[in-house]
């Protein structure tokens, strides 16, 4: 973490200065707004937390509750997201407090005595190497909480508007800078209304979407009928594995789902129960059935549930929209979407694979960087067309994924198939599905965003439209172990690692010298045609050196002037721009497969995904690709 940067201030380097005339409270909802956001939920907060770290662009959130949650709803925190939450930088604190997800166990009918269950195997919950972060399970409530610590702390001073729900929006004819006009109506009270005028919108308010509703998207699918009981509680019992996840299949009773919860001793049961014809039967399930029919698949082992501190019935359903905004498909090439869904506004699916509230926080990291760089200026509006591109695809194979895991997780034992080992199916699919169930298969096809792969041999490890896989380094200035990736924080900054090649990058003749002297002073360098005049010079493109050499090998001083710049008010010197392999956690180069006698540029979008690798020199193509969806400051104005 970086501070001072602009001259010494003390206290919590989190807290961010105030902006100004964001000091006091933010005040009643103003008519008119940059970003409306629909929905206080993890999509709605992630969104939310990217815009407040800039003030200049005027955001809400509003939430049909009348305050923030504080128990309940999804838990699971899957590899990816926590990637994701050290951009914010709250990782190590869901770490901290998480139940962390080391083991799966799979439990199935006793052959000797079906009445009983008996345990088939346990297995490591996710393999290694996959991601520095681990699975954990966390309350969403507390999830919550952290974005809105987010929210408090940045420049904007950004909090949530309970009370308020959505009633409808109308798209007004024309050119005018606020296309979208909103009604709101007081939560209980519809007497009480506002109307804003939007530049754009963002439905992140649940399955029963009125935004959806609104723009005329619906949610296609199918649903399974069948019933799932949730309870989060407090017991006692002799079953073993009670600490583990652990999924335990009866021969009658049907299924059990146990995911222990943080803090030691809060447990979630996951119930399945009998098939119902429609929503309303599920509503007649009582918390006692939930606990008669747990104490039976558990046998021969006993629980006794002290205390229940939550539980619901939901029904598994499977769905998706065929759009993530309001722009019709016949005529998006000429209309640019202004209203947008996220979350389960536009997919629903089952909770046994955890990726809900995973999934639906990736919509909308990848979404707020590409509204923020619109709003600012940075990029054109037809960049937004990319998320519904993106999303809508992740979205696909989530319920395609979960299709399957939820018919296998309940079908009778007897319907289970055993490899030649005796493995079960629902044990070998979860085993083979691994990555899946971390939040790392996700791919974005080629794009504008998105390279070809032509050089994707340079770097094998990195690959294109993947997360950015990140691996141990030294960091040169100050010689401290830290991982690549965390480099890469939330915001609309493009990350551009260079892999230097064999020669010595003190040399002024070396290629990552050249490249670097090409960026930092070449007319046609895309770091020189994307920073406006008074922004830093990584404010857009951040440009980092990775080096073969060990970190005790080179000086830094001897090092290229773009990779240790002047910045801030004050003209100080970056030391966090360079590094070098770790000796103990691993080379990087070896990890990842870069090309040692080459060497290769890296580009990382502002979500942490891969967008492209490049040969160091290939100069006009590095320029072009980022000309494809970023504009000259110099010859544009915010909107």
């Amino acid at each position: 973490m970086q501070f001072h940067l602009d001259g010494f201030r003390g206290g919590n380097p989190e807290i961010h200065e105030a902006a100004p005339g964001r000091e006091g409270p933010q005040g009643d909802l103003p008519a008119e707004l940059d970003v409306l956001v629909v929905g206080g939920g993890p999509a709605g907060l992630t969104l939310a937390a990217q815009l407040a770290a800039y003030p200049e662009i005027q955001a809400r959130v509003v939430e049909r509750r009348d305050g923030p949650m504080t128990k309940g709803q999804a838990d699971g925190v899957s590899c990816r997201t926590m990637e994701m939450f050290g951009a914010f930088g709250f990782a190590h604190r869901v770490m901290h407090e998480a139940y962390w997800v080391n083991e799966t166990s799979f439990w199935k009918p006793d052959p000797n005595n079906l009445e009983h269950v008996v345990r088939n195997g346990r297995i490591q919950d996710v393999e290694d190497g996959l991601s520095e972060m681990p699975h954990v399970i966390l309350n969403q409530a507390r999830v919550h909480d952290m974005y809105l610590e987010v929210m408090r702390n940045s420049p904007s001073r950004l909090e949530v508007d309970y009370g308020w729900q959505f009633a409808g929006l109308e798209k007004l004819p024309g050119e005018t800078p606020y296309p979208v006009s909103v009604t709101l109506h007081r939560t209980g009270d519809e007497g009480r209304t506002r109307n804003l005028r939007c530049r754009y919108v963002v439905g992140c308010d649940g399955a029963r979407s009125a935004v959806r509703h609104s723009i005329g998207r619906e949610l296609k699918g199918d649903y399974a009928y069948q019933s799932w009981g949730v309870m989060d509680v407090l017991a006692v019992t002799d079953f073993p594995d009670i600490r583990l996840k652990s999924i335990i299949k009866s021969a009658r009773d049907g299924t059990v789902l146990v995911i222990p919860r943080e803090g030691g001793y809060l447990v979630r049961i996951y119930v399945e129960l009998d098939e119902v014809k429609a929503l309303g039967d599920s509503k007649a399930i009582t918390l006692e059935r939930l606990i008669e029919v747990t104490r039976k698949i558990f046998r021969p082992y006993t629980i006794d549930v002290r205390e229940i501190a939550w539980w619901s019935v939901y029904e598994v359903g499977h769905s998706v929209t065929d759009k993530f905004d309001e722009v019709p498909s016949e005529i998006d090439d000429t209309e640019l979407p202004h209203v947008f869904i996220a979350g389960d506004a536009c997919h629903t699916h089952s909770a046994k694979a955890g990726q809900g509230m995973n999934v639906s926080m990736g919509d909308t990291f990848n979404l707020g960087w590409k509204l923020i760089s619109v709003l600012t200026g940075r990029s054109a509006p037809s960049l937004l067309r990319t998320y519904s591109a993106e999303r809508q695809a992740v979205a696909q194979d989530l319920i395609d994924f979960d299709h399957r895991w939820a018919r296998i997780m309940g079908a009778p034992p007897e319907d289970q198939d055993s490899d030649a080992e005796g493995m079960p199916l629902f044990q070998k699919h979860f085993i083979e599905h691994g990555r899946f169930t971390a939040g790392l298969s996700v791919r974005y096809q080629p794009s504008v965003l998105t390279g070809d792969g032509d050089y994707q041999h340079l770097a094998k490890g990195f690959e294109i439209g993947t997360r950015f896989h990140s691996a141990p380094v030294i960091r040169l200035g100050d010689a401290r172990p830290v991982h690549l990736g965390h480099s890469v924080r939330a915001g609309i900054r493009w990350t551009l690692f260079a892999f230097a090649g064999p020669e010595d990058p003190a040399s002024g003749n070396s290629p990552i010298a050249r490249l670097c002297d090409y960026l930092e002073n070449d007319p046609a360098s895309p770091v020189r045609i994307h920073t406006a005049t008074d922004d830093g010079i990584d404010a857009m493109i951040s440009v980092h050196g990775i080096f073969q050499q060990g970190h005790r090998d080179l000086d830094f001083e001897s090092m290229p002037p773009l990779l240790r710049p002047l910045k801030g008010r004050l003209r100080i010197k970056d030391y966090e721009k360079m590094f070098c392999p770790d000796p103990k956690g691993g080379d990087i180069f070896d990890m990842r497969g870069i090309d040692r006698d080459q060497g290769c540029l890296v580009i990382v979008r502002p979500d942490q995904y891969v967008a492209n690798v490049l040969p160091l020199d290939a100069r006009e193509s590095l320029a072009g690709f980022f000309a494809g969806f970023l504009l000259d400051p110099r010859e544009t104005a915010s909107p």
